[in-house]
């Protein structure tokens, strides 16, 4: 019935963007629509990713979630640099990674309930973002004081983004072929579509995701000052969710099926390649349409330290439990309230 429902709802998407494009339609209806629209497609990522997991693993299948989920967080942010919203982009990338490793692995962890996880992949993941949060310090430090997109800033991020990409591409390297070497599929468990299907599937679901999420964060400006919330807030914790609907979509669908494995590998692979693919690909890019420096502010890297550490001591026996993601949860939660306690930066003169 569910499952039904879900297939049905899919043709809300292509409704909303030709109602998007051909009407002018109220702006808080749009969200509305944009916003429902969204959950079928998150289904339908994580179908195909779990079909497509059939073939490759749940290493590969987690991989290949997190770079289709990830593609419209990519395009929301560009967006938003070509308007010059900075901070939006900012928070948006950093709400992004805490969203991924809390939300997301809680959720995981509370529907799939007890189960094993792949705990050197997991520790991988989360030595990525913690790298990551450690070289953003070299450009957020000097932007505490002062205006945070002054060119010594930017200056800064450009380094900080090379040296991320390369270690993505090394690790992530390394991480594949770990994986294929860990699994061989055979005919007995390849039960649903053809490894092609899926990943056309995937490919399709994404593109329609970008365009709906494009059209729901147009739309959230009105809906924040409607509602009375900080710029920050909005990016922080409201964009993150919506970008990072896809992952949400399809850990929790694999995770209630039991697959509590690939359910990990979506929500830590998705955080991973947020926090040393997509932040430098934003910055690098962003030279070619208004330079964007990687000036996070201290609550950010706060609560990215603090997400790392909680993930990290959860997941160090390698296994899973809805405690364990009651607590992500809830740590969530406290960090969501904590952004919007702390509204947006000062407007300070340049240093």
């Amino acid at each position: 019935m569910v499952r039904r429902f879900l297939f049905t709802s899919l043709g809300l998407a292509p409704v909303v963007i030709l109602l998007h494009y051909a009407l002018d339609l109220n702006q808080t209806l749009e969200f509305v629509l944009s916003a429902a629209a969204l959950i079928p497609l998150a289904w339908l990522i994580g179908e195909a990713t779990e079909h497509a997991a059939e073939h490759t693993g749940p290493g590969i299948g987690g991989f290949l979630n997190a770079t289709f989920g990830n593609a419209p967080e990519l395009i929301i942010a560009l967006i938003a640099v070509h308007e010059g919203l900075t901070e939006v982009v900012r928070g948006s990338l950093s709400g992004s990674v805490i969203g991924n490793l809390l939300l997301v692995l809680g959720f995981s962890l509370l529907f799939g309930g007890r189960g094993e996880i792949d705990r050197q992949s997991s520790f991988l993941a989360l030595g990525l973002v913690a790298f990551a949060t450690l070289l953003f310090l070299i450009p957020a430090i000097p932007g505490w004081d002062g205006d945070p997109e002054r060119d010594s800033i930017v200056n800064l991020s450009i380094p900080v983004s090379l040296a991320l990409f390369v270690a993505y591409l090394g690790l992530t390297w390394y991480s594949l072929r770990r994986h294929a070497a860990l699994h061989i599929a055979s005919d007995a468990e390849i039960k649903g579509w053809s490894l092609r299907l899926a990943l056309a599937t995937l490919g399709i679901a994404t593109v329609a995701t970008a365009l709906v999420a494009e059209i729901l964060v147009g739309t959230l400006e009105e809906f924040a000052d409607n509602a009375g919330l900080s710029e920050f807030f909005v990016a922080a914790v409201i964009v993150a969710i919506v970008g990072n609907a896809a992952e949400h979509g399809g850990a929790v669908v694999v995770a209630a099926r039991g697959k509590i494995k690939l359910a990990a590998e979506i929500a830590l692979a998705s955080s991973a390649q947020v926090a040393v693919f997509l932040v430098p690909a934003v910055a690098l890019v962003a030279l070619l349409i208004d330079p964007l420096a990687l000036s996070f502010r201290v609550a950010e890297l706060v609560a990215l330290g603090v997400a790392v550490l909680v993930a990290a001591a959860l997941l160090a026996d390698g296994r899973s439990s809805r405690a364990k993601g009651v607590i992500l949860i809830g740590l969530y939660v406290g960090i969501a309230i904590a952004f919007f306690l702390i509204g947006d930066r000062p407007n300070l003169p340049d240093a």
